[in-house]
Order: C-alpha cells, then sequence, then structure tokens
C-alpha cells in the first residue's frame, strides 16, 4: 500500500531524528575513541597529550554540535531562542578554531622534533588548508553580526553564503580526519573492522551536516523560484 504525504512527512522525519541522534553518538564516540587510542606515551607522542588528540575533536565533536545546534530536529538546544544557539555556535566555533591551532602547532614542534618535513602529505595539506579556511569561515561569520558593513548584501543571502561555505569547510575537515586515519600509526593501532567503523563515522556526520544545509537553505532557495 502506497504511503501517504502525512506518512512519509512523519518517516522521514523520524529517518533525520535518527540520524541526527547517531551524529550526536558519533560526534561524541570519534574523539574519545582516539583519546584512549593516542595515550600518552605511544609512538607518535612527545607531549602529555598526543599528537592526534588536539585535532580529532575540532571537527568531530566541536565543530560538528555546533552545526547541530541549528538541527529543528536534534538541537541539543531547539528549545532556546535563536540568539542564544547563535552565540554557542560561535563558542563551540571558536572553540575548534583553537583546538585546531593548537593541534597544527603541537604537530609542526613535533615534526621539528624529529627532523621530519611539514606538510609533505596529503593529510598533512589538507590540514592546514581546513585550519586556514576555519580561521576564514570565523572572520566570515562576523559579518553575519554586523551586516551593516555589506551594504550590497541582504542578510538572508549572508547566511545562505555563510552555512553553504561552512559546509565546505566541514568536508574539507572531515576528509582530512580520513586522511589522518590511512597513517601508517593509525593503520597499526586500529585494523580490521574497527578501521573501517571508524572511517564510517565522519561519513556518517557528513551526510547528516549535508542533509540539514540543504534543507534549511538550498532547498528553500531552489522553492523560492
Amino acid at each position: 500500500m502506497a504511503l501517504t504525504a502525512e506518512s512519509e512527512s512523519r518517516l522521514y522525519r523520524s529517518l533525520r531524528v535518527a540520524a541526527g541522534a547517531a551524529a550526536h553518538l558519533v560526534a561524541l564516540g570519534f574523539p574519545a575513541a582516539v583519546a584512549v587510542l593516542a595515550r600518552p606515551g605511544s609512538s607518535e607522542g612527545v607531549w602529555p597529550v598526543p599528537i592526534p588528540l588536539p585535532s580529532a575533536p575540532q571537527f568531530s565533536f566541536l565543530m560538528t554540535e555546533a552545526l547541530l545546534i541549528f538541527s529543528p530536529e536534534t538541537s541539543l538546544l531547539r528549545s532556546f531562542s535563536r540568539k542564544v544557539r547563535v552565540r554557542a555556535h560561535w563558542a563551540l566555533q571558536l572553540l575548534a578554531l583553537l583546538c585546531a591551532l593548537l593541534g597544527l602547532a603541537i604537530i609542526t614542534y613535533n615534526k621539528h622534533l624529529n627532523g621530519k618535513g611539514h606538510f609533505v602529505t596529503w593529510h598533512g595539506l589538507t590540514g592546514l588548508l581546513a585550519v586556514l579556511y576555519s580561521g576564514g569561515q570565523c572572520a566570515g561569520g562576523v559579518l553575519l553580526l554586523y551586516p551593516k558593513l555589506m551594504k550590497n548584501w541582504t542578510l538572508a543571502k549572508l547566511k545562505l553564503y555563510h552555512a553553504t561555505s561552512g559546509l565546505v569547510g566541514y568536508l574539507l575537515g572531515c576528509a582530512s580526519l580520513m586522511l589522518g586515519m590511512c597513517s601508517l600509526w593509525f593503520t597499526t593501532t586500529v585494523t580490521g573492522a574497527s578501521w573501517y567503523l571508524a572511517m564510517l563515522c565522519p561519513l556518517v556526520t557528513s551526510l547528516v551536516i549535508m542533509n540539514q544545509v540543504s534543507n534549511a537553505y538550498l532547498y528553500r532557495k531552489r522553492s523560492q523560484h
């Protein structure tokens, strides 16, 4: 029997709720797993905080939660006003950027101590690009706080471009994470089905965030024409 439009809507909403809940679990579980694997004294670390640890939470927890704040179904702050959610988004994004800069500094210094080349792998290059992009994205977000600075742009258009460019930055960060999971340290530490499960984590959150942004901005933009 064919589903009615109302049934399809309920089913779609249920799927979005389930996917959002999975994204929250992955965002918390992935960095926790990395923290256990990359414990002090590992082959990569010369610090009390192991090398992979500062980078993993940036895109897997802080940035994911910063974007999920605006999810109409699974936001942890959906009962709060949009103003509160925007401020929380800003706080998480700034923490994510600081975390990324810390990770970049630690990795760079570790490479220097061990006489290794800087940014010679795809993981290193995409990681550097993701950090720079995040900094630019945070700077661009200031325009949403002071839209009068852009006299020829409407607030709606600024929000659209900020959301879509933020999605690009998020996907870039996830790509860097996945390339990092192809490193010798990670493939030696995590093997078999566990490695495939780890690779699935950024894919899950990417799909959820892509669906959220598409429904909130891109689909709405098309429907207005």
